[in-house]
């Protein structure tokens, strides 16, 4: 097997396990504490990216849009812990909130005169047609309360992987990353000014807050590992974009969580919009970016 495919499975096994974690947390804690706390298991792997960086090679602009691209992504964790708390199922939320790739191609077509091709086209058209069937309720024609929510995320991490993408051209994907993570300490930092912190946690919820972070942030990592190992774009970054699956089937396994007809289709949509969202069309030096592994800029 080839290590790029390697590191790219690991990286859908992590996104999924993250996206499981985070209902039962949702559930006994606050969205804004769930991201405060969790910020613990980012740690390891920001020391192991600061350290394995040049000392004059993490500094330059794309460290700050990385680090802005962090703090506006945390943003988009919290509402999506909010949306699970909210009574949304992991099963339906992971995959709706996975589609913020329509944000990020919507906002690169007006700001960076990115063109959209057939492929992402369609994307579109089947991102809609999934956001409509999750918005329906069972029985009626309202907006459920959790995927009104859910929205947020969608638009802050699609804001987010925008930045990102600039970032990219100003810095390595590892110094890009290492920002990213950074931008998650200020809002952990701020989150005790705004509301109460329950630092007397159980054993068992540190434990499932330090996995929430770590495989969080080391899907980050893997998947840069990925494109350094000689992955070709078009290939892992739709893959990775499919750990939704791997939520759905985790929370059908463990957390017992029914889906409806409805519900199905729309994931099934959400899936499909998703691997046509991520269809970029490469440029000449793309290939040559994504094998670079310094963090000098």
């Amino acid at each position: 097997m080839p290590r790029w495919l390697l590191y790219t499975l690991i990286t859908m096994l992590l996104w999924g396990g993250w996206g499981l974690l985070s209902k039962p947390l949702s559930t006994s804690l606050t969205a804004w504490q769930v991201q405060c706390l969790s910020t613990i298991g980012l740690l390891p792997v920001l020391a192991f990216l600061a350290l394995g960086c040049k000392a004059g090679g993490i500094r330059g602009r794309g460290l700050w849009l990385g680090l802005a691209a962090g703090i506006i992504g945390s943003g988009g964790n919290i509402a999506y812990y909010q949306a699970l708390a909210a009574g949304g199922k992991a099963a339906a939320v992971m995959p709706l909130t996975s589609l913020y790739p329509l944000v990020t191609i919507g906002l690169g077509f007006f700001v960076l005169k990115e063109k959209v091709n057939r492929v992402q086209m369609l994307g579109i058209l089947l991102a809609l047609a999934a956001i409509g069937l999750f918005n329906l309720d069972s029985g009626s024609a309202s907006i459920s309360g959790w995927w009104a929510v859910a929205m947020l995320p969608i638009a802050l991490w699609g804001l987010a992987a925008l930045v990102q993408k600039i970032a990219s051209g100003q810095a390595s994907a590892e110094a890009v990353t290492l920002g990213f993570l950074l931008g998650f300490i200020p809002v952990a930092l701020a989150t005790p000014f705004l509301e109460p912190i329950v630092w007397h946690q159980t054993g068992v919820t540190w434990a499932l807050l330090f996995l929430l972070g770590l495989s969080f942030s080391l899907g980050n990592l893997t998947l840069i590992r990925a494109y350094g190992m000689g992955g070709n774009a078009a290939v892992v970054t739709p893959m990775a974009s499919l750990y939704s699956l791997i939520t759905i089937l985790l929370a059908v396994v463990i957390l017992h969580e029914r889906i409806s007809l409805r519900e199905a289709a729309a994931i099934a949509l959400s899936i499909l919009a998703i691997l046509a969202l991520s269809r970029e069309t490469p440029s000449a030096c793309t290939a040559q970016n994504e094998k670079e592994l310094s963090c000098e800029v």
